[in-house]
């Protein structure tokens, strides 16, 4: 059995350029699908958040149009409600990695608000990706990568092959133009290498032990790939 710290966004509003609130949290399918697939193979999962707080699910990732249907949602929003992982997390500052065998990271715009720019969640990322543990992120969840620099200000994943949630999928989904920033160019500009594929199609990026999906319908690929490296 290993032990997996889903390090997960405690934001439940993301700023916009013209200064407004979005509702945001993490996306339901991209902490679901792992946990999932994770504890049916009998590994053991910790949430961790800023300071400790509940992490909010965006409410949008719980539509039927979104999971395939009503029968899907309500089986995402289920596992959302009654996994007790998810509504006792532990906080990023009290974390030692030492403790787990992997990271994942979920997305939704969550992500971009607070783990973007939290040192905690950057520390542990950087010692992550360093220790060659098994690190996966999916969809927005790559934000958080953006705070893994280094004691001399280099960047922990700089030259990474990854994927993330592209400028393009930004734009079809009606957010482009309203987004202070954009993950794909902060990416780039932070040294990693993007892979895009189809816009909402899944596809997975795999750099010794980073493991990247770039939208929600990567998670179930994403998910297998992280149990590949776990053995």
């Amino acid at each position: 059995m290993a032990k997996i710290l889903f390090v997960m966004t405690g934001a439940d509003q993301w700023t916009l350029a013209d200064g407004t609130k979005h509702p945001t949290g993490y996306w339901a399918e991209e902490a679901v699908a792992p946990y999932v697939a994770l504890k049916a193979a009998g590994h053991e999962i910790t949430v961790a958040t800023p300071g400790g707080a509940v992490p909010p699910v965006d409410s949008a990732s719980l539509s039927p149009d979104v999971n395939g249907g009503p029968e899907n949602a309500a089986r995402v929003r289920g596992v959302t409600e009654t996994a007790a992982e998810f509504h006792a997390p532990v906080a990023l500052s009290d974390v030692t990695l030492d403790d787990y065998d992997a990271v994942h990271v979920p997305g939704g715009h969550g992500p971009m608000e607070d783990l973007a720019v939290n040192a905690d969640s950057g520390r542990i990322l950087a010692l992550a990706v360093r220790s060659g543990k098994p690190v996966s992120v999916v969809c927005h969840g790559p934000a958080a990568l953006l705070a893994a620099v280094t004691e001399d200000g280099t960047h922990a994943y700089a030259g990474y092959r990854i994927t993330a949630f592209t400028n393009e999928e930004e734009k079809l989904a009606g957010n482009a133009d309203k987004a202070k920033w954009l993950l794909q160019d902060r990416l780039t500009e932070a040294g990693l290498t993007v892979r895009a594929g189809d816009p909402f199609a899944p596809h997975v990026e795999v750099d010794r032990n980073v493991i990247t999906g770039q939208n929600p319908a990567s998670s179930g690929p994403l998910a297998e790939e992280l149990l590949n490296q776990l053995g």
